[in-house]
């Protein structure tokens, strides 16, 4: 599209990053985040914090959209959760921003996270495959990024020496697909704006099976997201899911207590 007028405003580094998880919703909060007229969102992952830190903070900014005094610049890139290094370097940035985690069940995250691969290398192993390393035994393989992503209460620890938990804010992403506008109000509520965005934003899109807005931030057409997302997941076997359950039970309690809440994920 032809550039129009010059936007008025700074660009600014991001004062909230949706740091995680993959396959957790993290998209869907973004773009209806992005509705708040409080809130400037960058719409591509930068990879700053893992891939292009060499690059510096300047090249980082220069990629921020620009916002008035009165606005919040948000990006998100949902690996920087299980990069070892971003929490340190997000506090070098700054100590204050805010950190947006949105998690769901580990099971069905991995599930989703395979299924995205499987679109694109339609030749790799099974699930099962991928998922332990003796079968028989149980043991599952914890190096398998699909399988280690959803070991939260892990990654959260390297988090929380740099960050007191009052600074992350954890979006369920069951809730967001059946309670979009609740889940929105408390993401609201922890950038410390105005609930702007309410039930009247949302429809529930029957074919995709999660909710659209009703108005994108860009024009007045109702904006679903894009076709990657509501894919149908692979069928596993039953038993598979039983010994994942199992295996990540200890790590979901875990992390129910760390953060106070109960994601119901079994």
């Amino acid at each position: 599209s032809a550039p129009g007028p010059a936007r008025p405003g700074t660009k600014r580094l991001p004062r909230a990053i949706v740091v995680g998880v993959k396959k957790g919703g993290t998209r869907a909060v973004l773009e209806f985040i992005r509705v708040h007229p409080e809130v400037r969102a960058l719409g591509t992952e930068p990879h700053f914090f893992d891939r292009n830190y060499h690059r510096g903070l300047e090249w980082y900014r220069s990629l921020m959209p620009r916002t008035l005094d009165s606005q919040i610049t948000v990006e998100k890139t949902p690996s920087y959760f299980v990069t070892k290094e971003a929490p340190r370097r997000i506090f070098n940035m700054s100590r204050d921003t805010k950190l947006i985690v949105v998690v769901r069940n580990p099971v069905t995250r991995a599930i989703s996270d395979y299924t995205q691969t499987l679109s694109k290398k339609p030749d790799i192993p099974t699930f099962e495959g991928l998922t332990f390393r003796n079968r028989s035994l149980g043991l599952v393989d914890t190096s398998w990024n699909a399988i280690r992503i959803g070991m939260y209460a892990v990654h959260l620890e390297s988090w929380l020496q740099y960050f007191p938990l009052s600074q992350i804010h954890f979006v369920s992403g069951e809730k967001l697909i059946t309670d979009p506008a609740g889940e929105m109000g408390k993401v609201q509520d922890f950038l410390g704006i105005k609930r702007v965005i309410t039930d009247k934003h949302f429809y529930f899109n029957k074919t995709k099976g999660f909710p659209c807005l009703k108005k994108s931030e860009s024009s007045g057409l109702p904006r679903c997201l894009g076709k990657s997302k509501g894919r149908t997941h692979v069928q596993i076997d039953p038993e598979v899911i039983e010994q994942l359950r199992d295996f990540y039970r200890p790590y979901n309690i875990k992390f129910y207590e760390t953060v106070g809440q109960d994601f119901r994920w079994e």
